[in-house]
This record gives structure tokens, sequence and C-alpha cells, in this order.
């Protein structure tokens, strides 16, 4: 049971990891030193997903879970948890290009706000 619960945790931190991927640059507004820990962030979603490949926290995940007696999954935390809530088909390769893009164009923009801001 501990294993599952572990495993549970790792999808939260991972959730949690994503949704400062896209967004954490807001901090910003709050905490001067927040793109010191988010820009690598946001670079290492981006990576990620335009790379195609797999977050190391997706094989800790899937590693727990079969510990704990559980069946895995088959591709990345963002194929199997992200994307059924967003598109209703499987995950392709165009778009998970786009969701690199979109981490893109998000901190873009938040950062545009950021600095607009900030301003004096």
């Amino acid at each position: 049971m501990a294993y599952s619960l572990f495993a549970d945790l790792v999808v939260l931190v991972h959730l949690a990891f994503v949704v400062f991927v896209v967004a954490g640059g807001l901090l910003s507004l709050r905490w001067k030193r927040a793109p010191l820990f988010h820009l690598p962030a946001a670079l290492w979603g981006a990576f990620v997903e335009l790379g195609h490949r797999v977050c190391p926290l997706t094989p800790l995940e899937l590693l727990l879970r079969g510990k704990a007696g559980q069946s895995g999954y088959e591709g990345s935390f963002v194929e199997h948890y992200v994307t059924p809530l967003v598109y209703p088909e499987a995950l392709t390769a165009p778009v998970q290009v786009g969701l690199g893009v979109v981490v893109i164009l998000a901190n873009v923009v938040v950062y545009w706000i950021v600095f607009r801001a900030l301003r004096p």
C-alpha cells in the first residue's frame, strides 16, 4: 500500500510541476527570484515535449505502481493523465509538439505580463 501512495504522490508532484512549467512565471510578480527556478523548469518541460522524451517522474511512478502490484501504462505522464483531459484522442507527435509550443508561448505571455508589471 505504501508503494501505491508514493506512486500517487509522484503523480501529484508531476502535475504540480506541469502547472509550474506553464504558469510559474506569474510567481515573479511576488517573488523576484522565481525565474531562477521557473525558467529552468520551463526549458526542461519544453525540451521533454519537443524532444518526444519521457520525464523521469513517469518511470518512477510506473516502478512504484509495479511494486504495489498495480498495472502501469504505456507512454508518458502527459499522454496518460493530461491528454485525456484536454484531447479525446491519443497523443500524436504533432500534438506533443503543439504542447511544447504552448509551454513556450504561455511563458512568453507570462513573462511579458511580469516585465510590464515590474517596469518602473
